[in-house]
């Protein structure tokens, strides 16, 4: 990922460093505290809907599917993605997701797409 752009988990401590973080699951992550997880937004319409992110289950070996069904979801809120875009430009914004995987999840595809949106915006 970019220097603008960052992946953490919920579970993972915060840091000063994060800047904006926005959560991009649908879901809660389970045991993490409203507190603990230091959000400045939740963006659940953002996350992959219900249908697909149970197809995907979080299956490696549809990871590369999971990606194209994602992006084109996202092409029908091109606005929450501007906005993250758009938050770049004031610093670092941290897309913070549940999963175990931090290798195929949502906050990999659409940190992709925000870091190809600021390029080929720059």
């Amino acid at each position: 990922m970019s220097d603008r752009v960052w992946i953490r988990r919920a579970y993972d401590e915060p840091t000063n460093n994060d800047g904006y973080r926005v959560l991009v699951d649908r879901v809660w992550p389970r045991g993490v505290s409203k507190e603990d997880a230091q959000l400045d937004e939740w963006c659940k319409q953002i996350a992959p809907s219900t249908e697909l992110r149970k197809w995907f289950g979080h299956d490696p070996e549809r990871w590369d599917e999971f990606r194209s069904r994602y992006r084109g979801e996202l092409e029908d809120r091109d606005d929450l993605v501007d906005a993250l875009v758009e938050r770049t430009t004031d610093g670092r914004v941290t897309l913070v997701f549940g999963a175990k995987d931090t290798d195929h999840n949502q906050a990999v595809v659409l940190a992709e797409l925000i870091d190809e949106r600021r390029r080929s915006a720059g």
